[in-house]
């Protein structure tokens, strides 16, 4: 029959009475056909059969005997009320699958509500029927007082424009809670002159807090890397002072007192002659003053070794273990020059370690190894002694800062008794 039009399931039936009454409960307990439009055809002359088969789920009834133009008129009719109950049963079930509040409101200071979803609870904690037609509080009431100008003025210059909006603003909840919210909507023009804005509200809070929390992040990423910075600057100036100082103890105070010494021993040498009984006193002169040349020394060494500077950290290691006064093993895996930082870091690591072991630990032999693991440099300094070495120690926290300007770090094992091992690392990006 021309009517009854079959798309991917029925849109209309059209049973007698007796059918009827069974089927109608029937196919409204069934989702995928509770839409169908059924038309029932009763007994004419039947008194009460309409009302029984519209309480039996009937759409409209029909009484018999029908002419056939009025039956194909009737089930058209089904049929449009059909295709519109499915396509509002569409739009429901859009609607309440998108991710936000959809509204529809007037284009006054209001923004009066004339529908809005349910979505709108979960969003900013009132029902729906509290905001159409601001029945309880009008929606421009539960934007932030601070957000309501800019609002207003961006949604009506688009309106204006006659182009869609797009903004973000807060809205304050009934218990105060701030909640951002993204309203993306445009105006719509009735034939009767009015203007509706049909929109969207999403909850983008969560977003937000990322986007904050991100920005903040990177602002202490920025001043990270700035304290880093003014560190490596802090660090390269103190070791440029120190090559500076020994040069200068090098260069001046050592070679005067190279000077004197010279002319002592002429000076000896001629009292051995002339006057024997100031040898004695001589000889105590140019003791002291070659202890003190030593101390000069070790003090100008101890500032920046010139043999770091020329044959580089392994060589300079050695130099410090060559001094010591117990038995150090030197383990130079590295291979090749570092950069000038790097080495007079670890460079200072090594020889407090190592002043470290003379004075404190007790011990019989001490080791050092460097060596590079997948690309990091690796330092070890350990020691067979007493061990309790205290971390917080200002030598050793200044090297964990000096350390730190290259992203290193610095670990100390030193049980009492049992020896101690210090173990420091330089990463690979350091190096580039």
């Amino acid at each position: 029959m021309e009517a009854l039009e079959i798309a991917g399931g029925v849109d209309v039936a059209l049973c007698d009475w007796a059918e009827g009454l069974r089927l109608g409960p029937e196919l409204r307990r069934r989702p995928r056909v509770e839409q169908l439009h059924l038309i029932v055809c009763i007994p004419s002359g039947e008194d009460g059969c309409a009302a029984r088969a519209s309480d039996a789920g009937a759409d409209d009834v029909v009484r018999g005997p029908i002419e056939p133009a009025i039956l194909v008129a009737r089930v058209r009719s089904g049929l449009d009320r059909a295709r519109l109950r499915a396509r509002e049963a569409l739009l429901r079930s859009l609607i309440d699958n998108v991710p936000g509040a959809v509204y529809r409101c007037r284009c006054d200071s209001d923004w009066t509500m004339e529908w809005i979803s349910d979505q709108v609870t979960a969003i900013c904690g009132h029902e729906p029927a509290a905001l159409v037609g601001s029945a309880e509080r009008s929606f421009a009431s539960i934007i932030h007082p601070a957000d309501r100008a800019r609002v207003e003025d961006e949604v009506l210059a688009a309106v204006a424009a006659d182009r869609p909006f797009s903004l973000e603003y807060r809205i304050v909840r009934p218990d105060g809670e701030e909640r951002w919210v993204l309203e993306r909507g445009q105006a719509q023009h009735a034939a009767d002159g009015r203007r509706w804005l049909d929109g969207i509200i999403f909850d983008i809070t969560e977003r937000r807090a990322a986007e904050e929390a991100h920005r903040q992040r990177a602002i202490a990423e920025a001043q990270l890397a700035e304290v880093r910075t003014s560190r490596e600057r802090i660090v390269a100036a103190a070791d440029m002072a120190r090559r500076r100082v020994e040069r200068d103890l090098h260069d001046g105070a050592q070679q005067r007192f190279v000077s004197v010494a010279l002319l002592l021993q002429l000076l000896r040498a001629r009292a051995s002659e002339h006057a024997p009984s100031l040898c004695d006193a001589l000889d105590a002169i140019d003791h002291e003053l070659r202890a003190g040349l030593d101390e000069l020394r070790e003090l100008a060494h101890g500032l920046h070794p010139a043999v770091l500077t020329h044959h580089g950290l392994g060589e300079a290691v050695r130099a410090i273990a060559a001094r010591a006064p117990l038995v150090i093993d030197v383990r130079d895996q590295l291979g090749e020059r570092l950069p000038e930082g790097i080495e007079s870091a670890i460079y200072f690591v090594v020889a407090e370690c190592l002043t470290n072991v003379a004075k404190y630990a007790e011990a019989s032999r001490a080791w050092v190894s460097l060596r590079r693991v997948d690309g990091d440099v690796h330092v070890e300094v350990g020691d067979d002694g007493v061990g309790g070495a205290d971390p917080a120690g200002t030598g050793l926290q200044g090297l964990c800062d000096r350390l730190a300007v290259l992203a290193g770090e610095l670990h100390i094992d030193s049980p009492a008794g049992g020896g101690t091992i210090v173990r420091a690392r330089v990463p690979a990006a350091s190096l580039d």
